[in-house]
């Protein structure tokens, strides 16, 4: 069976730290990837995912339909719009190039998967950040993002509340029930037509987790909580349905329940 072409952008981060020691100090820099969960979950699946990491999506994400059109699923995980709008050409040197968001909308109308996964650059992000308010992939998302800040910290957890319908679609299929807890996650506007499977609870504002939708001939995804930490904790990524919600997940964007 060919395998289901996923491509993973973002997820990844360096941090820098100063020690402070009595009078001596010194710096180390940190490298993080955070979709190590994601990709244990896909070994040996029907699905080749290739992992670009934040910071080699500058410069690495195609900037042709020709590039993307090897890939059947996008998903887009803590990344900020500014890595695909200001790539070295623009940046660096004032060279114009191919809007690569506006690709992804295009992509996606012609029959692409595309998800956009939370996080503190995820939708509109920390401060509002992010920046995917009012873009092209926002046209192509079933949800809309927030003019400004859209974190929902939960520091003591919340279960998500599935819709009656979820129990049916694929992407529920032989998940173990309840969904562990969750520490966080963006909050968003269900755009009309877009199905809900998911939301916070009651509680913490009822807000979308899980929403579905078409973009043209695409399907389009979005999933407000993490694919690792912190909002998502280890328990989660330890339960048993973690790997099957993922899988089932790109099979559906992929059109593979048709």
């Amino acid at each position: 069976m060919t395998k289901t072409k996923v491509l993973l952008v973002g997820e990844s981060w360096a941090t820098s730290a100063t020690h402070y020691k009595g009078f001596d100090q010194f710096g180390s820099v940190t490298f993080h990837l955070g979709a190590e969960p994601l990709v244990a979950a896909l070994r040996d699946s029907p699905f080749a995912l290739t992992y670009m990491p934040a910071h080699e999506a500058a410069q690495g994400f195609p900037f042709a339909a020709e590039g993307l059109a090897q890939y059947d699923v996008i998903l887009l995980s803590d990344l900020g719009a500014n890595t695909l709008l200001l790539p070295p050409e623009v940046w660096l040197h004032g060279r114009p190039v191919p809007n690569r968001l506006k690709l992804i909308r295009d992509w996606t109308a012609q029959g692409g998967g595309l998800a956009m996964i939370g996080g503190y650059f995820s939708f509109q992000g920390i401060d509002g950040r992010a920046r995917w308010r009012r873009t092209p992939v926002e046209e192509a998302l079933p949800v809309e993002c927030l003019p400004y800040d859209d974190r929902i910290e939960v520091p003591e957890g919340f279960v998500a509340e599935l819709a009656p319908e979820a129990a049916a679609h694929p992407i529920f299929q032989g998940l173990p029930q309840p969904m562990p807890m969750l520490l966080g996650a963006n909050e968003v506007v269900a755009k009309p037509g877009a199905e809900v499977l998911a939301r916070l609870p009651a509680s913490e504002g009822g807000h979308p987790l899980l929403v579905t939708g078409t973009h043209g001939k695409g399907r389009t995804l979005a999933w407000t909580s993490d694919i690792g930490p912190h909002w998502l904790p280890q328990p989660f990524v330890d339960w048993d349905g973690y790997a099957t919600l993922w899988r089932n997940v790109l099979g559906w964007l992929a059109g593979r329940d048709a």
